[in-house]
């Protein structure tokens, strides 16, 4: 059984029609990934200055005046009052991994790192107790004066 012209030319507009539409969506998809990233990173940002906040508090109501008793997020957020959220005291928080590192009496790293790198977040952050901020495109954890300077 032959198939005639106009069916074939029917079946070909569809599936050029078909392929259109796939290009448009992966588009829109890639979009919206990007878009989540990004908000998932400012996010993460905003979450270091919180947890620097929280330790400078908590560093405030020791005797004597040091970091060393934080030793990890969990402490900050199951202190009385707590300094943090039970979120974020957990470790991840909107796409993101926390710790605290090199925690001495005088100085701390807080890091940060997308759960799954490119899809949560495409760049890992490092803060410090001086207010530092950088950042670095990779997925392992920042070491204190690794990274961009970006505030």
């Amino acid at each position: 059984m032959a198939v005639s012209g106009k069916k074939g030319f029917r079946f070909v507009k569809i599936m050029v029609i078909a392929g259109i539409a796939a290009l448009l969506s992966a588009a829109v998809l890639l979009g919206i990934m990007k878009s989540k990233q990004s908000i998932n990173e400012k996010n993460a940002i905003a979450s270091l200055a919180l947890i620097r906040s929280a330790m400078e508090s908590f560093r405030a109501g020791q005797t004597p005046r040091l970091y060393t008793n934080a030793v990890n997020l969990n402490v900050l957020s199951t202190a009385n009052p707590p300094y943090i959220g039970t979120a974020l005291g957990s470790g991840t928080k909107q796409g993101y991994n926390f710790r605290l590192a090199d925690v001495t009496a005088y100085a701390y790293t807080i890091q940060a790192r997308p759960v799954m790198p490119r899809v949560t977040g495409g760049r890992s952050f490092v803060l410090d107790e001086t207010g530092l901020l950088r950042a670095r495109q990779q997925s392992d954890w920042l070491k204190k004066g690794q990274g961009e300077i970006i505030k």
